[in-house]
């Protein structure tokens, strides 16, 4: 379960970058609101425990409790269904009693560990009508109990997510091209009917939202549209250097006159905008280049398949989330609801993030190198064995 590895092969480089970034999180949390400060830094603290914790146990060893796993995130989102919280017409979460938990973000680190070992085990047919069939099958199951919550981005994001994961297994590009093929009309599809007033495939305000995006002009939409305005307007406000180091202390500061609802959130983007400034925005984007470089860089070194997806996993989610919730900030996708990772405020979705970490950096530590320096000491030691035993005698 824990074994003994190089220190280094630790990617130390990664834990700084992702460290940073919840750093800066910690202190837009506390600007947004003042009073959700210190649990995001509890949160932190979590997870970072947590993701050392992971980064030591052989991440080939809890894929072996594959169907455990799976089973317990099909129990999490059924209990979303018989027991979740309620707010803003949408059950979501889980109330613990000390915290309320969002199964969703959990789910999506399953889903990339269940089918890493998945995958693994049926690379050889993994082109195969029976596998391809078996792996939408199961990833159907929990997808339609996130889309009945109901969450079309989580629904959405998993999608994608998986259409990665069984990518990097090596899914042949013949099969890729049908697919694209088919999955291009029935998008144009999907939005011709999603746009009619009386279509029944999508909630209302899930419908509102892609309206006012398409037609942000119309007045019917301008509540829609007045939050994606605002968020804008104090990205733009916050010009070169930020208003953090001239003054944020007056109504025409936008987050501070609570013009951005959920800035603490989905907003966050709109946040370090104004107090931060392009400078600030340009330093958090890079921030998320480097974290899913890295975990691309770690992917190259795993010793195996499933190591491989789990680290191209992880940097598909950070780079996914981090994309569509700047996009929604900045006007360029619907508004969506997507967390900023290990920025925006929520602990679900913070941990969450910490675990995969977690696991990549186990994937890294466990790269060919170290694994052939193993071999090489094991076989030396076998050798030096024999020539002790022939010496004795």
């Amino acid at each position: 379960m824990i074994r003994q590895y190089k220190l280094r092969f630790y990617n130390f480089r990664l834990i700084f970058i992702v460290l940073l970034t919840s750093v800066i999180g910690i202190q837009l949390v506390g600007m947004a609101r003042s009073d959700l400060k210190s649990k995001q830094l509890g949160g932190v603290i979590l997870g970072l425990i947590i993701m050392l914790i992971l980064s030591l146990m052989d991440y080939s060893w809890i894929m072996n409790f594959q169907w455990i796993m799976y089973g317990f995130n099909i129990v999490m989102l059924l209990g979303v269904r018989i027991f979740g919280d309620s707010a803003n017409g949408a059950a979501r979460w889980i109330d613990l009693g000390f915290i309320r938990f969002q199964p969703t973000e959990l789910s999506k680190i399953i889903i990339i560990l269940f089918f890493a070992k998945y995958f693994m085990d049926h690379e050889e047919t993994l082109n195969t009508f029976r596998t391809i069939a078996e792996a939408v099958i199961l990833l159907v199951i929990p997808l339609a109990l996130v889309y009945m919550q109901p969450d079309m981005k989580n629904t959405i994001t998993i999608t994608i997510l998986f259409c990665v994961l069984i990518y990097i297994a090596g899914l042949s590009y013949k099969i890729i091209g049908g697919i694209i093929l088919v999955a291009i009309p029935l998008l144009i599809i999907f939005l011709t009917i999603v746009v009619q007033p009386d279509q029944k495939l999508i909630k209302d305000y899930q419908r509102d939202r892609i309206m006012s995006f398409l037609y942000p002009e119309n007045d019917e939409y301008s509540d829609e549209v007045e939050q994606q305005n605002n968020s804008k307007m104090a990205i733009a406000s916050g010009e070169l250097f930020g208003k953090k180091i001239i003054n944020n202390e007056d109504v025409s500061s936008v987050n501070d006159g609570n013009f951005v609802s959920e800035n603490q959130t989905d907003f966050i983007f709109a946040v370090a905008g104004e107090e931060f400034g392009f400078l600030g925005c340009t330093f958090i984007i890079l921030m998320f280049f480097f974290i899913p470089f890295e975990c691309v860089r770690m992917s190259l070194r795993a010793k195996d398949l499933a190591g491989k997806i789990i680290c191209c996993g992880m940097a598909t989610l950070v780079a996914l989330q981090s994309f569509i919730n700047i996009c929604v900030a900045t006007g360029l996708a619907p508004n969506t609801g997507t967390p900023l990772p290990f920025i925006s405020y929520g602990l679900s979705s913070l941990v969450s993030m910490y675990i995969g970490i977690g696991l990549v950096l186990n994937a890294g530590l466990q790269s060919s190198a170290y694994n052939k320096e193993l071999k090489n000491r094991k076989t030396k030691f076998i050798d030096n064995d024999i020539l002790n035993r022939e010496e004795y005698l």
